[in-house]
């Protein structure tokens, strides 16, 4: 099953979404918006499957699904908490500011907690006020859970997963450092994450959808070239189960709480970083990392940040290329 919220108010109006991502169906008659079905999903889901199946065999009223008449699913949501299961991303970025890798990083997830009080839709500009910020894209695997208990184990965690989704979690990379060093963490440095058009139930995605991890490959283009072609379901070395524990290790978790997986990279197959698609790699899912490769390589970074007018585009496929989640596309400055 795939829900979407059309853009209405502050928290959209949900809509059932066909398995092509072609039709719809109002669903605002079983829940007003994706959190009030969340909030009571035990007793809704029966009637939103109902829709959904009465959608896809075309017996209820169905209208044509525009993905930019979608909002975030989530428009805001009471709390986005990010992490970096993605060890090797993390070594990358550390590595471009000369800060020293902890063992503990392979052990203990990183996250922080992002801002939730307003998210952009898929077809919503990046808004960057100083191109100096040095504005960067960040292709990730999301998900979003029930109610999760106080010290939750990986298993209820897992358990607690109602949706899988993509964002792009915008990063401003030249005010990391400054705020960092406050030993405080991240604020102005990472403005508000754009989400994909729907976000699906684990059950509709099969066997893409185990031990916690997304197997698909994400696509990111740049001004519309191949950028990354990074496989989410490799090199994750905490999966969304012991990411969700490890934020419920002192505190619940209330339902339509979002946790992404931070930015998906996958090393080469030498074991070093990743290669450009051009040098026959599978490229990356953020410009850090390629400036990274640059400096390693030839001293310094080469590839520009975004800048205005340029244009960014996430997606997964299934197997016969149809996006999944739909398609994140972005114009930066509008």
């Amino acid at each position: 099953m795939k829900l979407a919220s059309l853009k209405h108010g502050r928290d959209g109006a949900l809509i059932v979404v066909s398995a092509d991502l072609a039709w719809y169906a109002d669903a605002t008659h079983i829940a007003p918006t994706l959190q009030a079905a969340l909030d009571d999903w035990d007793r809704l889901l029966p009637d939103l499957q109902n829709l959904a199946t009465d959608l896809e065999h075309e017996a209820i009223p169905m209208r044509r699904f525009h993905e930019h008449a979608a909002a975030a699913p989530l428009p805001r949501a009471y709390q986005w908490a990010d992490g970096s299961a993605y060890v090797n991303h993390v070594a990358l970025v550390r590595q471009a500011r000369g800060a020293a890798m902890p063992e503990t990083f392979w052990h203990d997830p990183l996250m922080y907690q992002g801002g939730s009080d307003g998210f952009l839709g898929p077809r919503d500009p990046i808004p960057l006020a100083d191109e100096a910020w040095g504005c960067d894209l960040e292709a990730e695997v999301v998900v979003v859970t029930g109610d999760v208990p106080l010290g939750a184990s990986r298993e209820q965690a897992l358990a607690a997963v109602r949706l899988v989704g993509l964002t792009n979690d915008v990063s401003l990379r030249n005010l990391i450092p400054g705020e960092l060093a406050k030993g405080f963490g991240f604020f102005q440095s990472k403005p508000a994450s754009a989400f994909s058009p729907v976000f699906v139930t684990p059950d509709s995605l099969g066997e893409w959808w185990r031990d916690g991890k997304l197997h698909r490959k994400l696509m990111v283009d740049v001004n519309g070239k191949p950028f990354g072609r990074v496989d989410a379901g490799i090199d994750m070395t905490f999966d969304f189960g012991t990411l969700i524990a490890h934020a419920a290790k002192t505190r619940t978790l209330g339902a339509g709480t979002i946790v992404g997986s931070g930015t998906v990279s996958n090393r080469d197959g030498d074991g070093g970083p990743g290669k450009p698609i051009a040098e026959g790699g599978v490229g990356y899912c953020c410009l850090a990392e390629l400036r990274t490769v640059e400096t390693i390589k030839g001293g310094a970074a080469t590839t520009p940040f975004l800048k205005a007018g340029d244009t960014v585009r996430i997606w997964a496929e299934d197997d016969r290329h149809h996006p999944i989640f739909g398609v994140i596309e972005q114009s930066v400055g509008g």
